[in-house]
């Protein structure tokens, strides 16, 4: 085949990562066959099976060849077998920080056919993309405990921003307001009123940079809480969405299920100057692992968002148009089990309407 060829790192990790792996390369490699690039594949076995095998989590020389990759897919960690946190932490925690994957982008979109909680809500209504600052906030591991297992323990998670971190998240976010042109506004989510340092640091960044860098941009704030409502009662009013770790962590799940559920979520860990990580929101589901029963979708839309970044946005568009004609048309129950539809067969279906 002819045209740019794409290295990828593939971790297809535990439970069933590895299944919905499998399908969303499957529509790698229907979309690049259509658009006219190829991708050539490096598997890794990070997870629990190789920790339980060699007592290795994520070695240093793996973590110095996955700096070489165009992209990294990621398919699931979490082993029903080991302390959960250990893998969490020791993977994908530590890749975050390594590879300095400073956004967590997550679309927020309601495809066709798909059932939504919210009542009259449909997918003119959700269609907006969180921005979650990924290196900062409590998840430094800045803290300790003192007196543990005495009526005096103490325990202490700090949480801390530098004025650096903030800023290239905020530019990151007013960059993709202006690219998606749709209501051009940036919604900034925090806590002013109580976090007093931290978000007042966030607060002033958002409009000096704004007004000084971005004066087509509108720019809101919402305070977390009521972000949450605001989601659930009117999700229109949003086009973009800054926040914190810890808020965008909460914050992305409650939008997860306004689209339908983990199933359909995918995110993106993204190094703007380096390698980025691409993976579904949903866990490694243990108790479907090798049953061909849960949903791809999610991981499949991961695959989507993979090629927007790497430079392929027509291709990156028609697997999403792909993912939106299967649920409109076909696959209207994402539960897994409740598909009518394998997962195979998911994957299938989607790849065959990329291919047209």
């Amino acid at each position: 085949m002819g045209g740019k060829r794409y290295n990828l790192a593939v971790i297809p990790g535990d439970g069933t990562g590895p299944e919905v792996t499998r399908e969303a390369l499957k529509v790698l490699h229907a979309a690049a066959a259509k658009h006219g690039f190829s991708v050539s594949l490096t598997d890794y076995d990070l997870g629990g099976e190789r920790y339980l095998r060699t007592g290795e989590i994520l070695p240093d020389s793996v973590l110095k060849e996955l700096r070489g990759f165009d992209a990294i897919l990621l398919g699931a960690i979490g082993h029903p077998g080991i302390t959960p946190g250990l893998l969490e932490k020791g993977i994908l925690l530590q890749m975050r920080f390594e590879l300095d994957l400073y956004i967590n982008l997550r679309p927020v979109k309601l495809f066709p056919g798909v059932d939504c909680p919210l009542k009259d809500k449909g997918p003119e209504h959700i269609d907006y993309v969180v921005v979650r600052e990924n290196t900062g906030d409590v998840y430094t591991g800045a803290g300790g405990a003192m007196m543990r297992g005495t009526p005096q323990e103490v325990a202490t998670q700090i949480a801390m921003y530098s004025r650096f971190q903030v800023d290239r998240a905020l530019r990151y976010a007013f960059e993709l307001t202006r690219r998606r042109n749709k209501q051009r506004t940036l919604a900034l989510c925090g806590k002013t009123n109580v976090l007093t340092y931290m978000y007042e640091m966030w607060e002033r960044a958002f409009h000096e940079m704004g007004g000084r860098d971005y004066p087509d941009i509108k720019r809101e704030y919402f305070h977390v809480d009521a972000i949450c409502m605001w989601m659930i009662k009117n999700p229109e009013i949003f086009d973009v969405i800054v926040t914190g770790n810890m808020f965008g962590d909460i914050i992305t799940d409650l939008a997860a299920i306004t689209q339908g559920g983990l199933g359909i979520a995918a995110s993106g860990n993204i190094n703007p100057q380096g390698v980025s990580l691409f993976e579904p929101m949903g866990g490694s589901a243990p108790k479907y692992a090798g049953k061909n029963v849960i949903n791809p979708l999610a991981a499949i839309c991961a695959g989507a968002m993979l090629l927007d970044t790497i430079g392929e946005p027509a291709a990156a568009r028609s697997v999403e148009d792909a993912v939106m004609w299967v649920t409109a048309n076909k696959v209207r129950n994402l539960a897994a089990g409740q598909m009518g539809y394998s997962t195979t067969q998911v994957g299938d279906l989607v790849a065959q309407r990329v291919a047209g």
